[in-house]
């Protein structure tokens, strides 16, 4: 069994890795810390886990774990880091965007480096918009097909996190749609760099526009450029790309968000419009853009198959 530690479970990313890890049948939960809910059961705070674990939230980290999951706010990793010691027995996974651009610390993005995670002792996971995004485009950059491409996406509230903001809370954002850091998202700065690993001369702008959506999880990637080959090459192009990724598949049917939340999942829909490719994308940002693909990368840090505890069905309607 891989013994799991949990520092920060009091958020949505923390929960949902908790439910997942105690349904994995290779993993145990040692301890899941907070420092705001120590001594009360899991289930106080996340109540879909009644009657799954008697787990109480602790407020101090011990490395006598495998792997140490970081489900903290952004910045506060790194503090972490600077403020405890961890072993070099312990396996890291840090789901903040702190380290994504530390070029010591390995990219979590199994579609990209596989191999480089089976082989690393911390993890950067990936954005949430940035996996959507980065899923879309990455055959293209393989290809050296990429240019300028222009990139709209939505995304449900979980992806502002649990703490509530004059733009996430219930008022506000039902019947609502709004945009936000049009053209300077954060997480543009990762998809750069991992296309770059495959086209290293592209410099062509990324036209990102992310809008707010008045729904809770989810997230609809939207992206089109000019493009030379035919759609039937551009679907066999995208299929043989991600022909031994378990998560990530091309659809013949348009997308919605509902086939995927819940799951692991990255669903891809490739259409042509006047010599412009359209490719658009549908995950689950919690999941395959957080606390999935963690688990995911989990699973290859120790050698398991990277489906194992993630063969999770959406929820369809």
């Amino acid at each position: 069994m891989i013994k799991t530690g949990i520092i920060g479970g009091a958020g949505y990313t923390g929960g949902e890795l908790i439910r997942l890890l105690l349904q994995h049948p290779q993993s145990e939960i040692v301890y899941v810390q907070s420092r705001s809910q120590v001594g009360q059961h899991l289930h106080k705070l996340h109540p879909d886990l009644l009657g799954e674990t008697d787990l109480k939230f602790t407020g101090e980290a011990h490395y006598d774990i495998d792997v140490l999951f970081l489900c903290m706010g952004h910045g506060a990793s790194s503090e972490f880091l600077k403020d405890n010691m961890i072993p070099s027995h312990v396996k890291v996974i840090d789901l903040s965007q702190d380290f994504r651009m530390d070029q010591e610390k390995v990219y979590g993005l199994p579609e990209l480096n596989k191999e480089k995670i089976k082989e690393a002792d911390f993890i950067a996971n990936p954005g949430c918009f940035a996996t959507a995004i980065q899923l879309a485009l990455l055959p293209l950059a393989y290809n050296g097909a990429l240019k300028e491409v222009h990139v709209s996406g939505i995304t449900g509230s979980t992806g502002a996190g649990v703490k509530p903001s004059a733009t996430t809370h219930f008022s506000w954002r039902d019947g609502n749609i709004s945009t936000y850091k049009a053209f300077n998202h954060q997480h543009l700065t990762e998809v750069n760099a991992s296309l770059r690993h495959h086209q290293p001369w592209f410099d062509q702008p990324i036209n990102f526009i992310p809008y707010r959506g008045n729904f809770t999880r989810g997230i609809l990637v939207t992206a089109y450029q000019y493009c030379e080959w035919p759609l039937e090459e551009a679907i066999n192009v995208y299929k043989e790309y991600y022909e031994d990724a378990p998560f990530t598949w091309v659809s013949e049917n348009e997308l919605n968000v509902k086939q995927v939340v819940n799951t692991n999942k990255c669903y891809l829909n490739l259409t042509m419009h006047n010599g412009y490719l359209m490719v658009q994308s549908v995950i689950d940002n919690l999941l395959k853009g957080a606390s999935g693909q963690a688990v995911q990368n989990m699973n290859l840090m120790f050698g398991l198959e990277e489906s194992v505890g993630l063969k999770l069905k959406g929820i369809g309607f």
